[in-house]
């Protein structure tokens, strides 16, 4: 998208202000579809921390994603500022009839890399 949908900023910053991980959404971006659900930025920042933590190769990593007031950088946007990207969580990449990963993943996607939209989470089939 050339403009980002003021719809879409608007979500993301009420899931933003209300730190609310409750939000389904799906998009399109490059022809890739994801589904999941919305986190604020410090939570999807905080459980991307944790998971590189515990693995012995990317463990100096989870510093970088630390949420700001952890000691280490602050988050992408400044306060006020509208959101510029969607933090998903428990989020799936669906490919054909199947959602990559099955157990979903944390996704961080670009409002403006956005082509298409829907609320909710869709439903894929493993059979």
């Amino acid at each position: 998208m050339s403009k980002p949908d003021e719809l879409l900023v608007d979500i993301a910053a009420r899931v933003e202000s209300e730190q609310s991980n409750q939000m389904s959404l799906t998009v399109v971006v490059q022809g890739a579809v994801i589904t999941g659900r919305l986190a604020p930025e410090a939570a999807w920042r905080q459980r991307v921390a944790e998971v590189l933590a515990k693995s012995e190769r990317l463990g100096p990593f989870s510093a970088l994603f630390a949420p700001a007031g952890a000691g280490t950088r602050a988050p992408d946007r400044k306060a006020n500022a509208a959101p510029t990207h969607l933090y998903f969580h428990v989020a799936r990449i669906l490919q054909g009839t199947l959602g990559l990963p099955e157990t979903g993943g944390m996704y961080r996607v670009a409002i403006d890399d956005v082509a298409a939209w829907t609320v909710g989470d869709l439903s894929y089939s493993d059979h």
